[in-house]
């Protein structure tokens, strides 16, 4: 195994990302994806970006918040991205119009864009968000629909990926955005690594169930942490909340109050989550059968691993292994990409 190249190398087609700051930019918005694309993981047998910010008029962009930022690069840096990234910006701007015609001719070359909070009014501006179902805060989402009508704007999810567009709500579902697209372009192991270092829950329930990694331990968790690591060393067998109750020696009713209390979900999300993380690691690693890989992380059948992997992860895990090998072979020779 040590001979294996890192899987990352092989698999993701993201290499450069250019995230946009105008005038007005929220500071966390931005920081989130600065930290999620900008940071040098390479100790961790991560993949590196080449990695800028830039904006209309290089120099200083004043934020939200009333302090400025330097930033170096013009509007032509988002020639050579991959992945354009779009924090909240304020929603009553004029676009710059040389900005909207830059978005839509990197969808057109097969960029992607991502947009967090009201970043979704430049794509809207720019015509990305026509005839596709997309997201914002809660707080905007009429007005986005209200200013771009053929937009369809779902107020109920945490992210909408519709490739090669991904919407994201406010604030922290940015960063459920940019964990899914850490996901789908470099795997399970990295996207859990990534929301490890950034010491974040990795499944947050919402109108659309979000999927990062099994759902590990992230800071204290005081009464259940037996429990947890129970359920994780035993994926394969029954674990009825009566079963658990007995671990954490409590009532079976009082075990699911405090589950939910010191983890935000229930047992039957966390085991769904863990269990479709397993299967995917499975799958991406291993030649083992369909029904095999659903009965060792406890689905028991083939045909419950298929339903949970449509109605979470909208494929099957045949597709989802076909992909990702798909990917392997396809990119098997390209290059590590070291920043700068």
């Amino acid at each position: 195994m040590d001979l294996l190249p890192n899987l990352w190398q092989a698999a993701g087609m993201i290499r450069n990302v250019a995230t946009v700051a105008l005038d007005g930019v929220a500071p966390f918005e931005l920081g989130l994806l600065c930290e999620a694309f900008g940071l040098d993981r390479s100790a961790q047998g991560l993949p590196t970006f080449d990695f800028d910010l830039c904006t209309v008029s290089p120099g200083e962009v004043a934020t939200s918040a009333g302090f400025g930022i330097t930033v170096q690069h013009g509007l032509e840096r988002l020639e050579a991205a991959d992945l354009i990234a779009i924090p909240a910006m304020p929603r009553d701007n004029i676009f710059p119009e040389d900005l909207l015609e830059r978005l839509r001719a990197a969808v057109d070359r097969g960029a992607r864009v991502l947009s967090v909070c009201s970043g979704a009014f430049i794509l809207g501006a720019a015509g990305l968000l026509d005839g596709r179902r997309c997201t914002t805060h809660w707080m905007y989402a009429d007005e986005l629909a209200l200013r771009f009508p053929l937009a369809k704007v779902d107020p109920g999810v945490l992210y909408v990926d519709e490739d090669p567009v991904i919407t994201s709500a406010g604030t922290a579902a940015g960063i459920d955005a940019c964990l899914h697209l850490w996901r789908k372009e470099f795997g399970a192991d990295s996207a859990a690594a990534v929301a490890r270092r950034m010491v974040v829950p990795p499944h947050r329930e919402g109108g659309q169930a979000q999927f990062i990694e099994a759902p590990i331990r992230v800071g204290e968790v005081p009464t259940l942490s037996n429990v947890i690591d129970y359920m994780a060393a035993h994926l394969d067998e029954d674990l009825t909340v009566e079963r658990l109750a007995s671990v954490a020696s409590m009532s079976p009713r009082t075990f699911a109050r405090k589950f939910r209390a010191e983890t935000g979900t229930t047992p039957y999300e966390w085991l769904l989550t863990a269990r479709l993380a397993a299967a995917q690691r499975m799958l991406e690693r291993g030649e083992d059968v369909v029904e095999t890989v659903a009965a060792r992380v406890g689905f028991g059948t083939a045909g419950v691993m298929r339903h949970h992997f449509a109605r979470r992860l909208g494929t099957t895990p045949r597709a989802y292994r076909a992909a990702f090998r798909a990917r392997i072979s396809a990119d098997s020779q390209m290059p590590v990409v070291d920043r700068g």
